[in-house]
């Protein structure tokens, strides 16, 4: 029987420390008909050097290069250079268990499935690594409300037929440092026809060396960003959840990472997002003493606390 080709799209910006063995983790996969494409994202270590080293090694490396543009323009750029008619992302410091594909592959092709998720690991650098997390069969529940209450699973832990991808026209490129969940949650909006694979078969690098994800504020207001967008885009999709439950998931959101900020000593995601509340007007009596901290000038604030 032939094996269907499966895309693998990893974007690169300086992870010379890191992006061997996350083409390494590709290639030695149990599954055997796999391109990955690398895009290059203007690095200025090694990391292009070792990119054109490695193909020498591995021929189905397909290696592209862009001016610094971000991780989501250059995983476009990948996907329209891909063949595959199933797509996975894996970030350049990012790594799979060797059964990542054939796993999710087979599960997705049993269950005639558009997508196939699974579980993962957060692999912290100089610290003690993260528990490791199966997420919840979500298509035996609510997808729509499990979904706009967090991001169901970071970008390498899911396998997708490509004409879902090709529906959702790749990656959106607002709400920067969350389009990752961006892209899940609109990619539900067209199907809902997804299944678990429940192992722990991708592993994520928590290094914080410029990660988007290190800066809290503005993917807390970029994740509330989604929400709302996802609300008014697909209002049939969720007229099932009541107001007070859609407002909980969408708005309660902000002030629960507003309050944990504060609460946390991380009074600079603490100001920017209660002012952003304020400025919103979805605020209500009992937070304006937290306003009207978030007003005053960082060092007062600081000593205030």
């Amino acid at each position: 029987m032939n094996k269907p080709l499966v895309s693998v799209i990893m974007p690169c910006y300086n992870a010379q420390a890191y992006v061997e063995t996350a083409i390494e983790s590709v290639f030695q996969q149990s599954y055997p008909n796999v391109e990955l494409i690398v895009v290059d994202d203007g690095s200025s270590d090694q990391s292009y050097q070792i990119l054109t080293r490695c193909q020498e090694k591995y021929p189905k490396l397909v290696v592209l290069k862009q001016e610094n543009r971000g991780p989501f323009p250059a995983r476009n750029l990948g996907l329209a250079n891909s063949r595959g008619d199933f797509m996975a992302f894996l970030d350049a410091d990012d790594y799979w268990a060797p059964g990542f594909i054939k796993k999710l592959l087979e599960t997705l092709l049993d269950s005639k499935a558009d997508l196939a998720y699974c579980g993962w690991q957060n692999i912290v650098e100089g610290g003690e690594n993260g528990p490791a997390y199966v997420p919840p069969a979500y298509e035996k529940g609510d997808i729509f409300q499990s979904f706009l209450s967090s991001c169901p699973w970071p970008i390498h832990a899911a396998l997708i037929r490509r004409a879902i991808v090709d529906k959702a026209e790749g990656f959106s490129l607002r709400c920067f440092s969350a389009m990752d969940y961006d892209f899940w949650i609109r990619i539900s909006a067209i199907t809902q026809n997804i299944v678990i694979v429940p192992e722990v078969l991708a592993f994520y690098r928590w290094h914080n060396h410029g990660q988007i994800s290190s800066i809290k504020w503005r993917q807390v207001l970029d994740s509330w960003q989604v929400r709302k967008d996802f609300v008014s885009q697909n209002p049939q999709l969720v007229s099932h959840i009541s107001p007070e439950k859609l407002s909980e998931l969408v708005d309660g959101y902000v002030f629960t990472q507003a309050y944990s900020a504060f609460w946390k000593r991380d009074l600079v995601s603490a100001q920017h997002l209660f002012r952003k509340i304020f400025q919103s007007g979805i605020w209500r009596f009992k937070d304006l003493k937290y306003i009207v901290l978030s007003f005053l000038p960082n060092s007062i604030l600081n000593r205030i606390v």
